[in-house]
Parts: structure tokens; sequence; C-alpha cells
């Protein structure tokens, strides 16, 4: 499974939801402090992407303006300047405008076609062709693996914060509100129509910057089938923290899950030993919580940062087979169980094979057995 970076889309918006009006002069939404917060955003992740749109309807130049800042990216051995990313399906792209002129090293996502067009127009960058469709996991994999990128920050514009929205491949959205309006039908919004997820966003941050608001949210709701989705990673990382809370033990991994409903809902969490019981496996102690038949277990994903068990001496029942019974359509795990207490354990083929998608998130196997790190030593 691929392995994307942390994903933050940045936007200014008027209170009507608008990122510009349709006069010449850009709308400036932003004020001078929050321009300085987002100069700081900037500086503290890896890699910068804004559409091939909005370089031809704003030339920016997309730069980390604080000299202080840009040195303390090199003291800590990082390049001066992000890595700056554009997406063109095209490659219709203006050699001459800003972003290729400015700033460190800069790619250019596109596809065959695109790519076939740049080089008989070349710009200044580095052109990856992601197939005959632009491709978001694609990119962000490349990103990931490729150039080493574990922060991206996206500003815009609106039509790629709604893919990476509706394809549930954003982390965070940070949301600035300034308080005017805009009114005009024809000018474009921060996001579009779509099949977005469901559920409620849940609120990390909000506070006032001069006469604009910061908000900042994550998504919560789990993914569908065997794709990975942000809010996966954000509910299998606590998975992993519950992990941690596990009495040590020489006889049993220390494991943590959390069971989500399709709506972001947490509807229960528990960790090994959970409580004193020195025999309740993780899986276990969570879905006890849960009232039997309820509605929400058919469509919910249970995370486990240890994959569930098929075979255990201290209950008759297996926590795959505990899994099976609540009805859960979905699992997402960080590391396949080892051979330490059994043999050729297969919990996600015993799901698999009952018709539940199971996801493994590698990214996370090192947090999973940290906890554990004595019985496998």
């Amino acid at each position: 499974m691929p392995s994307y970076p942390y994903v933050l889309l940045s936007a200014a918006v008027s209170l009507d939801g608008y990122l510009d009006d349709t006069t010449p002069e850009r709308l400036l939404l932003s004020s001078p402090a929050d321009f300085d917060r987002v100069d700081e955003v900037r500086a503290s992740v890896d890699a910068i992407l804004i559409g091939a749109g909005t370089i031809r309807a704003d030339n920016p130049r997309l730069l980390v303006n604080s000299a202080e800042r840009r040195a303390a990216r090199v003291a800590a051995g990082k390049p001066e300047y992000p890595l700056k990313v554009t997406v063109s399906a095209s490659g219709e792209l203006d050699a001459a405008a800003n972003f290729w002129h400015t700033g460190g090293d800069k790619i250019v996502y596109t596809t065959e076609k695109g790519a076939e067009r740049l080089r008989r127009e070349p710009v200044a960058a580095d052109v990856v062709a992601l197939g005959p469709e632009l491709d978001w996991r694609a990119l962000l994999a490349h990103l990931r693996e490729v150039r080493g990128v574990e922060r991206l920050m996206v500003e815009g514009g609106g039509t790629i914060h709604t893919q990476l929205m509706t394809q549930g491949l954003a982390d965070e959205l940070q949301l600035v509100l300034a308080p005017l309006f805009v009114g005009d039908p024809e000018a474009p919004r921060l996001f579009g129509p779509g099949g977005y997820q469901g559920g409620r966003l849940r609120l990390l941050e909000s506070r006032p910057i001069e006469d604009v608001v910061l908000m900042r949210y994550a998504p919560t709701a789990p993914g569908t089938g065997t794709l990975p989705c942000a809010a996966d990673r954000h509910w299998l990382a606590l998975a992993c923290e519950l992990a941690e809370l596990c009495p040590p033990s020489e006889t049993a991994f220390s494991v943590g899950a959390v069971v989500v409903a399709a709506d972001g809902t947490e509807l229960a969490r528990g960790y090994s030993r959970e409580g004193g019981d020195p025999h309740v496996h993780a899986e276990e102690a969570a879905l006890a919580k849960i009232a039997d038949g309820d509605p929400r277990l058919a469509s919910a994903t249970v995370y486990s940062s240890l994959e569930p068990c098929t075979h255990r001496s201290s209950r008759p029942v297996p926590c795959a087979r505990l899994i099976l019974r609540a009805g859960a359509s979905r699992v997402v795990t960080a590391w396949r169980e080892p051979d330490t207490f059994v043999a050729g354990a297969d919990g996600s083929g015993m799901l698999a094979a009952q018709g539940v998608d199971v996801l493994v998130l590698p990214e996370y196997e090192e947090r999973a057995k940290a906890p554990n790190a004595h019985l496998l030593s």
C-alpha cells in the first residue's frame, strides 16, 4: 500500500464562500497578520502545490518571504524553499510565469499528452507523467516515496481543493473567513459539487487574526473499500496511541483498537488488558462496549494497531471472529501478526474471505511495534 504525505488545504474565503471576485485585480481576503501566518505554514512544509489555473490567474511566486524562516529551514538541513508543485492535465503552462523563476526546485505533474507538450514547450521544472489521466493517489505517492515529501500544503484553486476533499485525501483544512461578501455567481468558489464523505469534520482550532477568523478542521469519516483516506490515518494513529496504554506482558501483544461509524462517530475504543483483565484483547474490549445489534456496526470500520487474531488460548473466540459476529464491514490495521505466539496467523485473510474489506497501512507499523519491542527482540 503506497504512503502519502500529510495534505493540508489552505484557503481564504468570503462569508459567502468565494475565493475571489471577477475583477482583474486579485481580491485580498486575508489580513496582513494572516499573510504572515501563511508564510509560517509554508516554511513548515516540504512542498507547496497549486493548480495551473492559479498560476495563470494570479502569477504567484509562492515563496517563504521571511529570511529568518528560510534560515531556520537551512539550519534544520532542509532546502531554503519548499518544493513547488503544480498540476496540469494539458501541459499548457507559461514558461515566463513567476512560479518557475523564483524559489527552489519545481515539479509538474501531468498526463502523457501533457508531457508531450512540455517536451515541445518546456518549463523550468521536472515533469512527471501520471498516465492518460491525472491520478491524485499516484501523485501523492510519488511526492512521498520519490521526493520525500512528508507535509504538503495545497493553496488551490477550488477545483483541486474539491478533488482532494471528495477523494478523502486531505488531512486538514485551514480555512480563513474574511468579513466581506462577493455575491457574483461567476466568481470562483472554494468547493464545488461532488461526492463528499459524510459526517462532521473535527474542529482542531478556531481563532481570530485581526479581522479574519482561522478555522482548522480535519475529516473524521472512514474510507470505503480497500482505498485509504486521510481519516483512516487519524484513527489508526489513535489505535497505536491506545496500544501504549497496555499493561506490559511477556505473553501477549499490546494492541489498541477503535471502532468508527461511517459518519466518523467513534463508537468505542479499547486496548489489551484494559480494566485489569489480563486476557482481554483490544478489539474484544472495544466491541464489548457497543450494544448488540447497533445498526451502525454494519458500515463501521475497526482500526487495530495489530492484525486481529485468529487463534488464542485465553478465550474461545478470537478477535477476527468477534469482528465477523459484530458485522463490521471494514478493518484497517498497521501490522500483520508475526509468528511470536501463533505460527501462520492470518486474521486479514480470514476477514477478507468473509467479505470484510481489509487495509494494512505499513507506515504505522513501527508505531504499532514500539510497545511490543520486548517481544520482538
